[in-house]
């Protein structure tokens, strides 16, 4: 497949189910000792990652779990931060300048500070109180952040059966290399197809809308430096919409949980406008070895996946590459 190493990508994958121990043991010490607020931190792409465990215990449980950006949270502050607080933070490269401002903000409040990371000496990594280090470059976070929460409701009895859904994230490299394989065609043919437009449309609802947020900001922006709009699939109806034209390039997220009629109402009436609807719908890669009750959480692990397919497609027929910055990075600001 274009611009995919296997074995780095099946290692990486591995390395970030394989601290399911030490996420487990971190989880069950700090029930014991007793919270009352948990911050999910982040700022940009992994500020959007957080949104889906957001979204998952706003479901399932009443414990306060808020997702909070970097930079607002400092400038900002939280009335509930304090010394029963834990916040959360990751970083690929665990150098990202907001984020160690509010892990030096937090901690002056209280709060005790987790971080993931594939850099252990990095300065977020010296920084937070708990780190868990997978390896370098690995993304997204959704395995560490989906065993975190998975366990943290399991011990308090909001969630059944996630002893069986950790077992099953053992064999997620494999999974998700399936997933790549099969979205590899389908990704091809949509970046020859959209290999000059200037303008996507994104909707997706439930805990894909993170990742329609970070698809849309993250790689179609600032990685390609393309125009996009991006709108919550329960939002389209109130105003978004009105930018849809004939021609218009309408990506539709469809996920498998509660939110998905959502985004079917949304795509019927985009096909009734434009001619260039493209659905990625999690429902056509066949997730062996993930039972039916767990698909709809694994949602943004396989659009990442697919998309990233899609990602680099584009990059080849754009001739764009995707480590090519104007600003970030690259300005001071």
């Amino acid at each position: 497949m274009l611009g995919f190493n296997e074995p780095e990508f099946l290692s990486q994958l591995a390395s970030t189910v394989a601290l399911r121990p030490q996420i487990e043991e971190l989880v069950d010490r700090l029930v014991d000792q007793g919270f009352d607020t948990l911050l999910l931190v982040g700022a940009g792409g992994t500020y959007a990652q957080m949104w889906p465990y957001e979204h998952l215990a706003r479901r399932s449980s009443t414990l306060d779990v808020r997702a909070a950006v970097a930079a607002e949270l400092v400038v900002s502050g939280d009335a509930r931060l304090g010394e029963r607080t834990v916040a959360i933070f990751t970083s690929v490269s665990g150098t990202t300048e907001d984020s160690l401002r509010a892990i030096e903000y937090v901690k002056d409040k209280g709060a005790y500070t987790v971080g993931f990371t594939g850099y252990p000496d990095s300065p977020i990594a010296k920084a937070v109180d708990a780190v868990l280090v997978s390896e370098p470059k690995a993304w997204p976070f959704d395995q560490q952040m989906l065993l975190f929460m998975g366990r943290l409701l399991s011990r308090r009895g909001e969630f059944e059966g996630y002893e069986k859904l950790a077992g099953e994230l053992a064999g997620l490299p494999g999974v998700l290399l399936e997933v790549a394989r099969q979205a590899d065609p389908v990704a091809s043919a949509f970046a020859e197809a959209h290999k000059d437009t200037g303008y996507h449309f994104l909707i997706g609802g439930g805990n894909l809308w993170g990742f329609t947020y970070l698809y849309s900001m993250c790689i179609l922006e600032e990685m390609q430096w393309l125009r996009t709009t991006r709108v919550h699939s329960a939002e389209f109806f109130h105003g978004s919409l009105e930018l849809l034209e004939e021609d218009t390039s309408v990506l539709i997220f469809q996920g498998e949980d509660e939110t998905r009629p959502l985004t079917d109402r949304a795509e019927a009436f985009a096909r009734r406008v434009s001619k260039d609807v493209t659905v990625f719908d999690t429902r056509d890669y066949p997730l062996d070895g993930i039972s039916p009750e767990f698909r709809g959480l694994l949602a943004p692990l396989v659009l990442d996946t697919v998309m990233g397919r899609v990602s680099k497609h584009l990059e080849r027929v754009r001739d764009h590459s995707l480590e090519l910055r104007r600003y970030y990075r690259v300005m001071d600001y």
